[in-house]
């Protein structure tokens, strides 16, 4: 069918072949997954994962066209199960027809339906009425009900590269849809996208009315930047993306590197989040990964927050800033972490073991005279402070280590001062 200039450019562009596909070639490429369900003539349930703009809705129009089935389309965003139920009764009358017709329910957005709506589908999918395609930009794992997740294959969709937009732009530009476009302009429009090629076509779009109007006979980088204001990152503040980019800043505090943490956190503010939650992160690196190989790295952290709190947005964000560097280049230990965990794990599976009775208060003479606080040895009258071979671990527990300090930082100090302590204990009880 012919395609209408009135049209959106996204869907005057919208690939009518799986030969014309840009991109997700890990799926779609010869001997890939999709385009072995393609030539297999069966098709089959499943959930395309992936950022906006990368080809789930033309992956999912494309299959129907390649068997021959009837498309129909719900946006969870704005249907219920009114729009199920309708879907259910339009694919039996296909199946039910003379001709027999396959029908493919398409689900936009899936992860916005709750779960009595997902289970909606459950018969209709294991009877084979219809397969159920399903489109998020959510992990399924936390956002699709297991039941349904597991009728259904996961293919996770990639955003575009440069390469990919560079191409779609040349399309474009093959139908004349948009004037000239000089390649610096090009390059800035692509870095815009950010891997959407539908973020890229309506701004085409957009660019195209403009230049027109302007009666601009090339699009140049200066009047690119001038029309485009300041670019707005793709960034979900709530979703996979969010915890994925707050996981990469953890995680290159923890392997000591400055550059990539500020790196990541600057991409964090700069996509919205909340820079009291990220000094709430710092509290929380401080304290977990660098712990008492430097005890300054959590009052540092501290004091961050309460700077931000003071000065606010943007003055404050250089103080959390400063943390984060300090805390890539503090000395890392995680056994004080790793000992609480250990405690935790053992208390929660253990008994409740009683308080050793030498360690127990006798504010009354009852307690007193059923021996609580008997032969307890108060520390500040031994010598050096310290009182040898004194037990303090219930019955059962003796000689259990669950703190061990690394070798780093202060608590290189740490773990030669439990090494003296533990060597005068083992002397006194000889």
């Amino acid at each position: 069918m012919a395609t209408s200039s009135h049209q959106p450019l996204a869907e005057r562009l919208r690939p009518k072949t799986l030969g014309e596909v840009i991109g997700q070639q890990h799926l779609l490429g010869p001997g890939m997954p999709l385009r072995i369900a393609f030539e297999s003539g069966q098709p089959h349930s499943c959930i395309l994962w992936g950022p906006p703009g990368t080809g789930k809705t033309t992956i999912a129009q494309l299959m129907a066209d390649a068997f021959d089935a009837q498309f129909l389309s719900i946006s969870a965003v704005l249907g219920g199960v009114k729009d199920i139920r309708d879907a259910v009764e339009r694919a039996t009358a296909a199946r039910d027809g003379l001709e027999q017709q396959r029908t493919i329910v398409f689900v936009d957005e899936v992860h916005r339906f709750n779960k009595s709506q997902q289970d909606a589908f459950l018969p209709h999918v294991e009877s084979g009425l219809f397969t159920f395609i399903g489109a998020t930009t959510e992990n399924p794992s936390f956002e699709v009900n297991s039941a349904l997740l597991s009728r259904a294959a996961v293919y996770v969709l990639q955003p575009l590269t440069e390469g990919d937009l560079q191409q779609i732009v040349a399309k474009a530009q093959a139908i004349q849809a948009v004037p000239g476009i000089e390649d610096a302009a090009i390059d800035r429009l692509v870095a815009y996208a950010d891997g959407d090629a539908r973020r890229l076509l309506n701004t085409l779009e957009t660019l195209a009315v403009a230049a027109r109007a302007e009666k601009l006979g090339n699009i140049t980088d200066e009047w690119l930047l001038r029309v485009l204001g300041e670019r707005m990152r793709r960034y979900d503040k709530g979703g996979e993306q969010f915890y994925d980019t707050i996981s990469a800043l953890h995680k290159s505090v923890r392997g000591s590197d400055p550059d990539a943490s500020l790196y990541w956190f600057v991409r964090m503010l700069d996509g919205g989040a909340d820079p009291r939650y990220m000094a709430r992160r710092l509290v929380r690196m401080a304290s977990e990964d660098i712990g008492l190989a430097d005890p300054r790295a959590l009052r540092l952290a501290l004091d961050a927050a309460e700077v931000y709190e003071r000065l606010g947005t943007p003055e404050g964000e250089l103080a959390l800033a400063e943390c984060v560097v300090y805390l890539a280049m503090a000395p890392k230990s995680n056994a004080v972490y790793a000992a609480y965990n250990a405690v935790r794990a053992l208390i929660k599976k253990d008994s409740t073991r009683p308080v050793p009775m030498h360690l127990r208060n006798a504010p009354t003479k009852l307690m007193k005279d059923l021996d609580y606080g008997k032969g307890y040895r108060y520390a500040h009258d031994e010598e050096g402070g310290f009182a040898a071979g004194e037990r303090y671990l219930p019955d059962g527990l003796e000689g259990q280590v669950f703190y061990q300090p690394v070798e780093r930082g202060l608590e290189i100090r740490i773990a030669e001062k439990l090494r003296e302590l533990r060597r005068l204990n083992s002397q006194r009880e000889e």
